[in-house]
């Protein structure tokens, strides 16, 4: 699965609505260490199929879900499971760190 661009509007349904789990990556088109995460993400995205979703979210253009879960930091990797927000890492993250933050919850 490649990545999905959510958004305040279609969160709900994108991530809490989800069956499997939701690594959000919330993030800023400005952000340096941003675009760093971008191809990891990419890559997990295909290697993991529709074994858990990978959904980017501009912090920027959606104020409301970013304030709800206290983004303060970008990027933000925040993994989702049955609705709940289970796990949250700031900085930039190895392929492996969110390969096992996903496994665990796989």
């Amino acid at each position: 699965m490649s990545l999905i661009q959510t958004s305040d509007r279609t969160f709900r349904k994108d991530v809490m609505e989800s069956p499997v789990p939701v690594l959000v990556d919330f993030y800023a088109d400005w952000c340096g260490p941003c675009r760093m995460v971008a191809p990891v993400l990419e890559e997990l995205g295909r290697e993991l199929g529709d074994r858990a979703v990978l959904a980017k979210l501009n912090v920027d253009h959606n104020p409301a879900i970013s304030s709800e879960y206290g983004i303060m930091s970008i990027p933000t990797l925040a993994l989702f499971k049955n609705g709940r927000n289970v796990r949250k890492t700031v900085g930039v993250q190895s392929k492996a760190q969110l390969m096992g933050m996903l496994r665990e919850y796989m």
